[in-house]
């Protein structure tokens, strides 16, 4: 299946989208400095901090596996301020970023 026919759907539980919540998206939200909707996803920006980066790769590495429709770019600007992590996906991927993060 290609990515522009990937369900767009979480295939974590909804205990364990609860703990992910609580636990590893609550710490890297803590972390937001803001952020801009895309046409198709969100952009998300935070410090450039090296334990900052160590938990973005992490919610990286931890998305990639339960929603493999979403697409990931993280960009560490070189003026060294912030790092930003843009979420994008096919039609619909916006409407379900705002249901699994509490951050827009």
């Amino acid at each position: 299946m290609d990515a522009q026919n990937l369900p767009i759907a979480c295939a974590l539980t909804d205990k364990e989208l609860q703990m992910r919540r609580e636990t590893v998206l609550r710490q890297v939200a803590a972390h937001l400095i803001d952020f801009r909707e895309l046409e198709n996803g969100f952009s998300y920006r935070f410090p450039a901090d090296d334990n900052v980066l160590r938990e973005l790769v992490n919610v990286i590495n931890l998305e990639r596996k339960c929603c493999p429709f979403l697409n990931f770019k993280l960009i560490v600007e070189s003026n060294n301020e912030t790092i930003a992590l843009e979420l994008t996906g096919q039609t619909g991927t916006k409407e379900m970023l705002k249901l699994l993060f509490d951050w827009n």
